[in-house]
């Protein structure tokens, strides 16, 4: 019997410049207080978009090599997951912050985005037979959840910043040589890129999300 599929999101090298709409007492330069934003308007999208929404259950960061693991399976350093047993988000808090300093604060918001989209396939009960397909969703998702979140004003941009984001998303995909069919396969850098900036620009209707399982 298998144990449950691991969802991975390999995020070294993503240069992302969005800035968010902090409230007033929000820290700047925080992680931890950017962390707490991207996860309250994840929350807070999610939950128009999907009836019944129930919140990820838990944001865990640790710090080394098997300190958390989903089911039997250890989550590995520099790296984030979202794992279905206990339903819950982790990420190496050593690794995010440094990715953070260097690229900017919008690391983390596509960071939760896309693990988050993990939490939402989970409870819709999507589940593809490859998972590129997985992935590819889940960077959909996370493209609706920032482009919708900065059309209504909880997340601002600057000039310039969507070529930072498609640059670093075009750096994160798999190698040439990888078979789509491989299990753990993200998708390629054009296959990554596309599908993150269609759920950007036209929000779920390009995520192949269930029409009956949305609000409204």
């Amino acid at each position: 019997m298998k144990g449950p599929r691991l969802l991975l999101a390999a995020l070294t090298g993503v240069v992302l410049l969005l800035a968010p709409a902090r409230p007033a007492s929000a820290d700047p330069d925080s992680f931890s207080a950017d962390l707490d934003v991207a996860v309250r308007v994840a929350e807070r999208y999610w939950s128009g978009k999907i009836v019944g929404f129930r919140p990820i259950s838990r944001i865990v960061p640790y710090r080394f090599d098997g300190e958390l693991s989903c089911g039997f399976q250890p989550i590995p350093v520099r790296n984030a997951a979202y794992c279905p047993i206990g339903d819950f988000i982790a990420y190496d808090v050593n690794w995010s912050e440094q990715v953070y300093e260097q690229v900017g604060d919008a690391f983390v918001f596509y960071l939760l985005g896309h693990e988050y989209g993990h939490g939402i396939q989970q409870r819709l009960g999507i589940q593809y037979q490859f998972t590129i397909h997985q992935e590819l969703q889940a960077d959909c998702f996370a493209g609706a959840y920032i482009g919708e979140s900065v059309k209504v004003g909880d997340f601002s941009i600057e000039t310039g910043d969507l070529d930072e984001l498609r640059d670093g998303l075009f750096s994160v995909g798999d190698p040439p040589d990888e078979p789509w069919f491989q299990e753990g396969a993200h998708g390629s850098a054009a296959q990554r890129t596309a599908s993150f900036f269609d759920g950007y620009d036209r929000g779920l209707e390009a995520c192949d999300l269930p029409a009956t399982l949305r609000n409204g």
